[in-house]
């Protein structure tokens, strides 16, 4: 059986170091570090992750860049004299990942669009980028699309905002198997937990 031009792509991205893609992300980071945080970008840089997605080459249709910074979120150490319990250092990391914030950004610069879904395109020691897609719900070419005519619906208004992306769901413990739409209570590790 003859294979899809996305299969080579995905077998490309999943083994870097032989397929060439690792030597061309690191000529594009150079690139990537000295732009904006939130860069539109022509076309898709893994199109068959975005098409996976949902993306389609459609008006109404956006892919941004987004950068965030890598790491640990925890507090630096205070320099004067107190108890380290009260220096507020420790259980400061947030809740939400790093896709979540990303795609947080590119929905306050695209306050018209919707987020879609977003996936990771790359990272260095500093940075890590992921690439965003966005949705005009009023656009008539999504309105007539079956598949994409849902997200012009005001129930849908800012859904990366709310966790309604599944980088959202997954933070929320809302991606967990075996449990459906229901929420893991009182979180994930908890509930595997249980029964031990």
């Amino acid at each position: 059986m003859a294979r899809s031009v996305y299969s080579y792509i995905r077998e490309a991205w999943n083994h870097p170091e032989k397929s060439g893609v690792k030597a061309l992300l690191w000529s594009r980071m150079q690139e990537w570090r000295s732009e904006g945080t939130v860069v539109r970008v022509d076309r898709p840089t893994r199109l068959d992750r975005a098409h996976a997605l949902g993306y389609k080459a459609k008006q109404g249709i956006v892919v941004a860049r987004v950068k965030t910074h890598r790491g640990g979120r925890r507090k630096s150490r205070y320099v004067r004299g107190r108890r380290t319990a009260h220096m507020g250092m420790r259980r400061r990391t947030p809740a939400k990942s790093h896709q979540r914030i990303a795609e947080e950004r590119a929905s306050r610069r695209f306050p018209n669009m919707e987020v879609l879904n977003s996936y990771w395109v790359g990272e260095d020691g500093r940075h890590r980028w992921y690439e965003v897609i966005l949705v005009d719900g009023h656009n008539p070419s999504i309105r007539r699309d079956p598949h994409l005519a849902w997200i012009g619906n005001p129930v849908h208004r800012g859904r990366a905002e709310r966790g309604k992306t599944s980088a959202g769901r997954k933070g929320r413990g809302m991606r967990y198997r075996g449990q459906g739409t229901e929420k893991t209570r009182p979180s994930i590790r908890s509930h595997e937990n249980r029964g031990k």
